[in-house]
């Protein structure tokens, strides 16, 4: 048995129905403010395109730079292609993202693994004579 998923209590399909201002108040406090505060041109771009995604309009994958974007329940099912500052990588939008900003599910850096130091990396190395 499959379990359904719930954001705070109400299943997903209520969520579809909500006003704008009855879903903001689910949210917390950081992601209301960015919500209440205005949605800038590039978000208005992206929303518009993933609506369009969503009813089949759109063949090409959607790229964005847009990372501070937070998952609204009717984006659920769409796939964006986020910028992690070298690459676009895929993230397919889940209901259990709802919430959260895109930019979480997209790693900007990866692990840094040094070799061995070189010649002059210590004071004792300036020394050594070169083969």
């Amino acid at each position: 048995m499959v379990k359904e998923f719930l954001y705070r209590g109400i299943p997903k399909e209520e969520l579809d129905s909500l006003s704008l201002e009855k879903l903001f108040l689910l949210f917390n406090s950081r992601q209301r403010r960015s919500l209440t505060r205005g949605i800038t041109d590039g978000k208005r771009k992206l929303i518009e395109e993933i609506k369009a995604a969503k009813a089949g309009k759109v063949k090409n994958p959607i790229k964005t730079h847009v990372r501070d974007l937070i998952v609204l329940p009717y984006m659920v099912g769409v796939t964006v292609n986020v910028f992690s500052g070298k690459e676009f990588r895929p993230v397919s939008i889940t209901s259990e993202m709802i919430g959260h900003y895109l930019g979480e599910y997209v790693i900007t850096n990866k692990r840094v693994s040094h070799g061995a130091p070189g010649v002059g990396a210590s004071r004792s190395s300036l020394y050594v004579p070169l083969k």
